[in-house]
């Protein structure tokens, strides 16, 4: 891979341990993968964040702390471990400690604790923007959705590109790679948002690295886009699809999504049928349209003393959502900030059993929370969690 004058510095070691330590990872992943060069980066965000996953990982990010690493773009972060507010108090102090200082080393390199896998609620990237982004859900919704250009990071490679200021030429940051190769054929449109997600669980198993076309879709909005392309991620490898172009001069291999592959995975995704513990919206994080959307059924209601209602989001559209709240909180549900249940430590909380709207939860907690898990769309969570 070609460097300029000024990239052989950094790689050399001449502005510091951080910025040869990054740069060295970009090297090494630009030559795996034939990049001829590296190219200036809009963004990063980073995952890698929560204390409960992130293992040995910690004493990487303190060496780059020490050594004065700071991004060189704007960065942000992936979910952490626990809500400031209503979690704060629910998880052991060690927990506690070891997540704000997980956090505390990354506002050392002037990444910016957002704390959420929708960063593009935050500030949505310009069509064309290139980025190093490495929240598959995220990922899948900027290449999709927003235009953007960005390869599937992993938490170091983004940190590195995030350090540097640049990401590998190759991959989604090329226009002859970001072209669909199969056809989905819709036989019948996913009736919610839960749907969505799950015809991506379903599709995204098969695809293994392809970018669909779909045809046949409609009356989706950019929240269904959102969870269709989470489901993706979820099961395949995918970094983007497509749902706009028409696909009748494309001689693609085509396969059908029929309603029973869709109503099979749902089953194949609900593992229990007892009355949850944990009813949980915000699986990419919500939007100001989905806090709304929940507010709207639980007006008026209230939810059952021996249920949990959680809706999460982030920071910046929880202060959008301020009259919405209200009408949450008055009905005993909790809007949660900073952290998502899949890496939150729900098993502190004797949470055994939960019910979600989002098809990636669904598939991710049996294995990360040891939990039962009902998967259901919107209406029939909020209807679950309250009284008759």
């Amino acid at each position: 891979m070609h460097l300029t004058k000024e990239e052989e510095k950094i790689l050399d070691g001449e502005y510091g341990w951080a910025y040869e330590i990054s740069m060295k990872i970009l090297v090494r992943l630009g030559d795996l993968f034939g990049a001829t060069k590296l190219i200036p980066i809009k963004s990063a965000h980073i995952s890698g964040v929560s204390y409960k996953t992130v293992g040995e990982s910690i004493d990487f990010l303190d060496a780059l702390a020490r050594a004065g690493g700071k991004a060189q773009v704007p960065s942000t972060l992936n979910p952490s471990s626990f809500d400031p507010e209503y979690l704060a108090g629910k998880v052991p102090r060690e927990c506690r400690e070891g997540q704000l200082h997980i956090i505390n080393l990354y506002k050392e390199m002037r990444i910016e604790p957002a704390l959420t896998c929708t960063p593009y609620y935050l500030r949505k990237p310009g069509r064309g923007w290139h980025l190093a982004w490495s929240e598959s859900s995220a990922v899948m919704y900027a290449n999709s959705v927003l235009g953007a250009w960005t390869n599937r990071e992993g938490g170091p490679s983004a940190l590195a590109a995030a350090l540097i200021g640049k990401t590998p030429n190759h991959g989604m940051h090329q226009a002859e790679n970001r072209q669909p190769n199969i056809l989905i054929k819709i036989e019948s449109n996913p009736a919610n948002e839960t749907e969505f997600g799950v015809l991506g669980i379903h599709v995204g198993k098969f695809l293994k690295e392809k970018i669909p076309l779909f045809t046949g879709l409609s009356n989706y909005t950019k929240e269904d886009l959102k969870q269709l392309g989470a489901g993706m991620a979820t099961t395949g490898m995918t970094s983007m699809f497509h749902y706009r172009e028409s696909p009748q001069t494309r001689d693609f291999e085509t396969v059908s999504a029929e309603p029973r592959d869709i109503q099979n995975t749902i089953e194949n995704l609900s593992t229990t049928s007892a009355t949850p513990d944990l009813i949980f919206i915000g699986c990419p994080h919500c939007s100001l349209k989905e806090i709304q959307k929940a507010a709207e059924y639980l007006k008026g209601k209230k939810v059952k003393t021996e249920t949990e209602l959680w809706i999460c989001t982030s920071q910046h559209v929880k202060e959008k959502a301020k009259k919405h709240m209200e009408t949450i909180e008055k009905a005993g549900g909790h809007v949660l900030c900073d952290t998502c249940p899949i890496v939150a430590w729900t098993k502190n909380l004797g949470i055994e059993t939960v019910m979600t709207n989002s098809a990636k939860a669904a598939y991710y907690a049996p294995t990360y929370n040891k939990v039962g898990v009902t998967l259901a769309p919107l209406k029939q969570c909020i209807d679950m969690a309250c009284l008759p």
